[in-house]
Parts: structure tokens; sequence; C-alpha cells
């Protein structure tokens, strides 16, 4: 079961009004494992990881073509509910955004949104997520604190758990370390090695070192097009196209 593919896309075009940003891109991610998104700025892979849970629909004069096959239901079949979506495939965003409120009603947050007011499973849910955030341990006896008195990376852990707790299948992260320093990457990049036995995540990266770190699979991106995808180790060692080796030995980008 772990090597059937939990999401596709399928001939994937994404448009800002006339641009043409996305270009026929086609992509499995695998049960339990992690892809980064590699490329120049600019070169939409941040663009199509919000694709992923229809962020992109937030944008008016946006538009897609192609299917993106979540377990083989497409995720903009007009019947589709896109709040239940977003919870199966959450998303961590680049610079952390804790909301003004408490750690705990920060964990929380998504289950209530949801309906869900019975106080023990809340509490549950909020002492796991912190765990499974790796952030328990240091918050534990501050949970009615404010979480905006979080360092950068707490907050940013604080923000995976907040994505946990209402049981996601996919982890979007868009460069959810590029704000941090270098111990609290370390302690993120810890994390998603963790995590992927439970979900599967999908990150961008503007590090290839980060990406040859974290991820089992490497897509590099180029002027909104899928250049080359591959095993990480593969991709980093032995690319197919000159383009790839030149971006990864910074030749260009």
């Amino acid at each position: 079961m772990k090597n059937n593919y939990k999401m596709k896309t399928e001939n994937l075009n994404f448009y800002y009004g006339d641009f043409k940003a996305l270009d026929d891109i086609t992509l499995d991610f695998k049960e339990c494992q992690v892809t980064a998104l590699i490329g120049p700025s600019g070169c939409g892979k941040s663009t199509f990881l919000r694709c992923l849970n229809r962020m992109n629909d937030l944008i008016p004069i946006s538009r897609v073509e192609g299917k993106i096959l979540l377990d083989k239901e497409d995720i903009y079949d007009p019947s589709l509910d896109v709040v239940m979506l977003r919870r199966r495939v959450g998303m961590v965003f680049q610079k952390p955004n804790p909301f003004p409120k408490t750690i705990f009603e920060n964990t929380a947050y998504g289950l209530r949104v949801n309906g869900v007011k019975d106080k023990t499973f809340i509490q549950e849910k909020v002492e796991n997520s912190l765990k499974n955030a790796a952030l328990w341990d240091e918050v534990k006896d501050r949970l009615n604190d404010s979480a905006l008195g979080l360092s950068g990376g707490q907050q940013q852990r604080l923000c995976i758990a907040r994505a946990l707790a209402v049981e996601p299948e996919i982890v979007l992260m868009d460069e959810p370390a590029s704000a941090l320093d270098p111990i609290a990457t370390q302690k993120i990049e810890d994390l998603i090695h963790e995590l992927k036995k439970q979900y599967t995540i999908i990150i961008v990266t503007h590090s290839m070192q980060q990406a040859a770190r974290v991820s089992d699979m490497t897509a590099f991106f180029y002027m909104g097009r899928l250049i080359e995808t591959d095993e990480t180790d593969t991709l980093f060692t032995r690319p197919r196209l000159k383009q790839t080796e030149d971006y990864i030995t910074g030749r260009f980008g």
C-alpha cells in the first residue's frame, strides 16, 4: 500500500489571467513519502503547491486545467467540499503564522472550526498534536500563554501541530524553515523524518541541501514546467538532463 500514489496531478495547467504559470505538469506523490519541489524563485513551485489544496481558488483571476487526484477523486470536481479537502490536505506556510491566542487554542483551532465540542477529546488531540510536532515538552506547562511569546522555531512547530490536529492525510509545507535559524531548521527537518511515518509530505524548499536531507523524491521546476523528477539520491547524483545538472551544481538559478 505504501507505494501507491496518494495524490497525483495530470496535465495540470494554471493561469493568472492570461499568464500561464504552470504548464502541463504530471506528477505522482506516493503515500508516506516526502517529495521536495525545487527550482529558482518564480518557477511555479509554490503556485503548484497551492493548487494541491485549492488555495489558489482565493485568487479571482486564476483558473486551472487538468486534474488533481486525491485517492483517485478529482479535487476540482464541483461537488467536492473544499473545507473537507483542506482538512485532508493541511498546509504550513513559509513564515510561522500563529493566531493571537493561547498555545492550547492555536492547536485546537481546526477542531473547534470543525464543530468538535468534546473537551476531553480536544485536550487529547492538542497533547498528541504537540507531541507529534516535537513541541509538547517545551510548552506543556504554558499552554495558556500566548503563542506569540514562543520563538520563531517553536511558532512554526506550533503551526505544524495545528495542521496535524485535524488528522490530515497530506501535509504541504511551503519553505517551512526559510525564516528560521540553523538549530530550529534542524528540528523541523528531524520532525519531517518522523512525520512521514504517518503522512504524505510535499515540501517546497529553496535549499537543495535541505531537499537532499529530508526528501525521498525530488521534482525540479523551471519557468512553470516540471523539468525532471526522480528519487532524490538519483536526481542529485545522476540527473538525466543537463538543465537539472546545471541547476543543482549552481551554474544558474
